[in-house]
């Protein structure tokens, strides 16, 4: 069974730098495509990034575009978002989601994707 376990989410400074980790077990998750999505206190969970099984496939949500970077690692089981240049406004539980397929449409909408990780918290401020 895929459990998925996501790390790294800390207290940093406008402007700073944050890499999160998606450690998955008890499957290999190189045959998933792999989500991020992201919920702050009185909002819904928006979809952030989607990376295909192969990583030949990213897919970014405006509000991040430029500035986040997926990846993944599929001898490590892990896949990575790499944040640069963080405001405020990305301060949010951060979710990471596993899907055997995603649907174009779908590809960063937590309808698209049965699996997910427990959520590390990410705060960005002065």
């Amino acid at each position: 069974q895929l459990q998925l376990v996501e790390s790294g989410g800390i207290l940093v400074q406008p402007g700073g730098s944050l890499r999160l980790s998606c450690a998955a077990s008890g499957v290999a998750l190189d045959y998933y495509a792999i989500g991020w999505f992201r919920q702050a206190p009185g909002k819904e969970r928006e979809g952030v990034s989607f990376i295909g099984s192969s990583g030949g496939s990213t897919y970014y949500a405006d509000s991040v575009k430029g500035r986040f970077t997926i990846s993944r690692d599929n001898v490590k089981n892990t896949v990575y978002l790499q944040m640069d240049s963080l405001k405020p406004e990305d301060t949010a539980v951060y979710y990471c989601a596993a899907e055997p397929t995603v649907q174009h449409m779908y590809v960063l909408e937590k309808a698209g994707f049965a699996s997910w990780g427990q959520g590390t918290q990410v705060t960005v401020s002065s």
